[in-house]
């Protein structure tokens, strides 16, 4: 049976309670995490969101009533506890923050009883994910998500504290917006005051921060909540958390200044990690060289080579043509391999399937120097030694070979790295390398469209030295965008963005806009840009993402209290779910079923 609080108030959490308290009286308020009857005297773990104390009942301290009630403790019930704190009588627990000190119990309520949950609440459940999420109310009481969620609330705390010391003001943006459709779905929520108009919910900020910086607000930031209807991964969800930020009179190095000092104090503060100063800096071109991905992993090596010059017209069909179709033949270096079992080659070729390889080809260099090979007997011996030479491979090496289209390759051989770096345990998840990824493409040509699309957004500013190309070749211009990526995932990303009119005019021009269709869309952006606007550039971070860097988790599920699941669905509250056909009508929209 419940009882009331009946005026107790809590003077401690769990782990608050320490040596220091020997002697004195407390009163502990939590859930049983378990309870053991040893006859005559009753060991009960109680956890609270700092972690767990442990209570003992003896029927001399508490008497019968409340050591009858003790022995009906079940898991989850909640109790609070009036009782004497002491040194522990048994071996002191070295793995519990209050492990050499417990209370014995005085007097005790039952709050709240519980029924058996659906799977036990421990540190790194087995259970199932789904089952885990549709209970997500008892995952949440999970000392590691506990944990995650704790730092996740002081990352928010620390990052407005450091970014109000750096002189900006927090200032919230609207969620019910102006659908614009360029780049990934909008959400939308119709309108029932102008029946067949619809509201967007924001994929970012981002125009509603340049319209401050024309207002003069000179440094913005938000911890915004953003949406994107687009297929999830790991470390997607349909709905999250940007920190955002703008700045007036900026260039790329004055957001990168800021932004370093920033990540460097929220790493130290909550990994205690030392982020040495200037994060390295790197172009697109050369990411994308050296690691075949623009979010490269620098906790190891394995880099790409180029051997494009040195299979030209070689008597390999597959290398040859790959050169003469424009592409080219790169392979990486895993190093020590060489012995590898032919059925893990295969299980790697049919992963660079997976990513449009149409095979790979590889070389292990034996330890007597010699070679087994997937296409020697095409290759003269000079050839195979000279690609040896070039990935610098030596006796117990396995080198791998893509060809095709740069894009192709590069998708190939970038994944293929990683995922020899995962079967290797090359992956530490607490060594964090971070890189600025910058001069990215300003546009990319897309096939679907037939029209060049904008990498970032339609105002992101183009290198200076570039603008004459707009006319001439635009697939060449580079940005002023950049990334902060952290183990080969990308962290943020921003850009300068244009503040002259022309160019503005040029962009919509290159990426197919009319001017009438402009207007339409973001007319009233460019109507502040008539009215005087500071040169401005911006950045924002995944903070979702951020968190389960620094946590180490696998998925950003793991640091977000009520997320959803792959199909954008919410199996606690199984939303979204049909509506009372009244708020349909209200809103003037009919569900018309599909014919099967």
């Amino acid at each position: 049976m419940a009882e009331a609080m009946l005026g107790l108030k809590r003077t401690h959490r769990c782990t608050e309670v320490s040596a220091e308290n020997i002697g004195s009286e407390v009163t502990v308020m939590g859930w049983v995490q378990k309870s053991r009857n040893k006859g005559g005297i009753i060991f009960v773990d109680l956890r609270d969101r700092s972690g767990i104390l442990q209570l003992i009942f003896e029927e001399k301290d508490c008497g019968t009533e409340v050591f009858e009630k003790a022995e009906k403790l079940r898991s989850e019930f909640v109790i609070a506890v009036v009782g004497k704190v002491e040194a522990r009588s048994g071996a002191v627990n070295e793995n519990l923050a209050t492990g050499n000190i417990e209370i014995r119990a005085k007097d005790m309520r039952i709050l709240s009883e519980s029924d058996v949950p659906p799977f036990p609440i421990e540190e790194n459940s087995k259970t199932k994910e789904e089952l885990r999420l549709k209970y997500r109310f008892l995952d949440l009481r999970r000392p590691d998500i506990q944990r995650n969620l704790i730092l996740r609330s002081k990352v928010a705390t620390l990052t407005r504290a450091i970014l109000a010391e750096e002189g900006f003001l927090e200032i919230e943006t609207p969620t019910l917006i102006k659908s614009t459709p360029e780049g990934a779905r909008d959400y939308l929520v119709p309108s029932r005051v102008h029946p067949g108009s619809f509201y967007a919910l924001p994929q970012s900020p981002q125009l509603f921060k340049q319209l401050l910086m024309c207002s003069g607000y000179d440094r913005y930031f938000q911890l915004a909540r953003c949406y994107r209807d687009e297929d999830l991964r790991a470390d997607r969800q349909p709905e999250f958390t940007q920190i955002d930020m703008e700045m007036s009179f900026a260039d790329v190095d004055d957001v990168i200044g800021v932004n370093e000092k920033l990540l460097q104090k929220l790493f130290k503060e909550v990994c205690n990690f030392d982020l040495a100063l200037p994060i390295q800096r790197m172009t697109w071109r050369e990411a994308m060289d050296r690691f075949g991905s623009d979010k490269p992993d620098l906790r190891f090596g394995m880099e790409l080579k180029n051997v494009t010059d040195l299979v030209r017209g070689c008597g390999f069909g597959v290398f040859a043509g790959a050169v003469e179709n424009g592409g080219s033949v790169r392979g990486i270096n895993a190093e020590g391999q060489g012995a590898m079992p032919r059925k893990k080659i295969d299980a790697l070729v049919e992963f660079a399937k997976g990513y449009g390889a149409k095979g790979l080809a590889y070389l292990a260099i034996q330890e007597d120097g010699s070679y087994k090979c997937s296409f020697g007997k095409f290759m003269t011996e000079e050839e195979l030694k000279a690609l040896c030479h070039a990935l610098d491979g030596k006796p117990g090496d396995l080198l791998l070979f893509a060809a095709d289209k740069d894009k192709v390759v590069f998708d190939v051989l970038g994944n293929l790295r990683l995922e020899l770096a995962r079967q290797l345990g090359l992956l530490k998840k607490d060594d964090f390398r971070f890189l600025w990824v910058t001069e990215f493409p300003l546009l990319e040509y897309s096939e679907e469209e037939n029209r060049y699309v904008a990498m970032h957004h339609p105002f992101t500013m183009p290198m200076d030295e570039d603008l004459p190309l707009l006319d001439t070749n635009p697939g060449a211009v580079r940005a002023k965008a950049y990334d902060i990526v952290l183990n080969g995932t990308e962290m943020g990303g921003g850009s300068v963005r244009i503040h002259q009119a022309d160019i503005q005019s040029k962009m919509f021009e290159i990426l197919g806009f009319t001017e009438e269709r402009a207007n339409e869309q973001f007319g009233f952006l460019l109507d502040a840009f008539r009215y005087g606007v500071p040169p401005h550039a911006g950045l924002a971070y995944g903070f979702d993402r951020m968190i389960m860097l620094m946590v180490g988790a696998d998925s950003i599920r793991d640091v977000i209290a009520f997320p959803k699941v792959k199909d954008a669905s919410c199996l606690m509250t199984e939303a979204p779910a049909p509506v009372d056909p009244k708020q349909l009508e209200e809103l003037g929209i009919g569900v018309v079923a599909e014919e099967k």
